[in-house]
């Protein structure tokens, strides 16, 4: 069923499937467990129970630094052998298959978050998604197709995000993607538009100092098939990152979950003792719920692009056209009202960077 802004979950679980012992359940029985946490905690809850009516069952596969500055950074130094993956398609106008299709069709199909505080997240008092990632998206509708409106979003979870666009669900995904060697290899990417880093959130009063030895023996979160979960599979400084039994109901996992948010109703709900994830968006889960702060530093540099099927090269083009004229002015609009409140300190989108051959 389609939003009043457009909005379409992802094909896949029913609406309201729930386990007895799921979302539903957990949070009563936690809802006695959230002191201190204020109403906000409530709120993020409620987000929870959204977010699980559109997952699909996990794949449980395996384990796959600075802070954020401006457009001048340096690249990190990888350890992989692939350079400089933010490198994209030069940008271009030009209309190709992909872009005739969507043109035909008449609507843009976004992949996005309807979750994440500031940057995709359903607003509670008119009911539409708004953010960060949903003005860009909006952008490039607008340029397709004439309208910022003519375009339909659908929630995608973390871990659905490159089968979306396989299998043809979504034309693009605008929902904090961090580019890096082993996702060019499954989806094609613009140009960065947001410089990041992981980091570690965790309550106020908690003796987790960062992504360090503190973290050993606690229980930490992350969102499959994130930048975070991988981190955690290199090094979790002796951390319970994962959980033992990989056969359990996914509504079931603690550890490992479908969208970010769910860390923060864990970690609210005492399930975890902390949690890893972008601080572009743990900064946001901080301004939710003031008794959680982040922990640290950021222990990486992650740049989000725009994703899209591999072989779209016409609409990689156009998205790297639109985030032209997106850098020059609208960028640095959008990061005002959404971003600058909870990520204050960024002097503009990373500089585009184009592929030689």
């Amino acid at each position: 069923m389609k939003g009043d802004d457009g909005t379409e979950p992802v094909p896949g679980r029913p609406p309201g499937r729930t386990g007895p012992r799921g979302w539903r359940a957990r949070a009563a029985r936690g809802a006695a467990r959230l002191r201190g946490w204020g109403g906000v905690a409530a709120m993020a809850v409620a987000c929870g129970l959204t977010a699980a009516l559109t997952l699909v069952p996990l794949s449980h596969g395996g384990p796959g630094r600075s802070a954020v500055s401006g457009a001048d950074s340096a690249l990190p130094v990888r350890a992989d052998t692939c350079q400089d993956p933010e490198a994209s398609l030069p940008p271009s106008t030009a209309d190709g298959p992909s872009v005739d299709a969507i043109k035909a069709r008449g609507k843009l199909v976004v992949g996005v978050d309807q979750n994440s505080y500031r940057w995709g997240y359903r607003n509670p008092a008119t009911g539409r998604l708004e953010g960060f990632d949903i003005d860009l998206a909006r952008a490039i509708a607008e340029d397709i197709l004439g309208s910022r409106d003519d375009v339909i979003f659908r929630a995608v979870p973390t871990n659905q995000r490159i089968s979306a666009l396989e299998n043809g669900t979504v034309d693009l995904v605008v929902r904090t993607m961090t580019i890096n060697c082993k996702r060019i290899e499954q989806v094609a990417f613009s140009t960065a538009y947001f410089q990041a880093g992981q980091q570690v959130l965790a309550p106020e009063d908690s003796p987790v100092t960062g992504y360090d030895t503190s973290l050993k023996g606690k229980r930490v979160c992350s969102a499959e098939g994130s930048t975070a979960y991988e981190a955690l599979a290199r090094n979790s400084f002796g951390a319970v990152y994962r959980d033992a039994h990989d056969d359990r109901p996914e509504d079931e996992d603690v550890h490992t979950v479908p969208n970010q948010l769910d860390c923060l109703v864990r970690l609210q709900l005492g399930e975890v003792d902390a949690v890893v994830t972008d601080n572009a968006l743990a900064a946001g889960q901080a301004a939710q719920d003031p008794a959680v702060e982040l922990k640290g530093k950021p222990f990486t540099t992650e740049y989000y692009g725009v994703a899209a099927k591999l072989g779209n090269d016409d609409l990689v083009r156009r998205v790297n056209a639109v985030l032209v004229d997106y850098r020059k002015g609208p960028w640095t609009k959008a990061y005002d009202q959404w971003l600058r409140p909870v990520l204050p300190g960024i002097a503009g989108p990373p500089a585009p960077k184009y592929r030689t051959n």
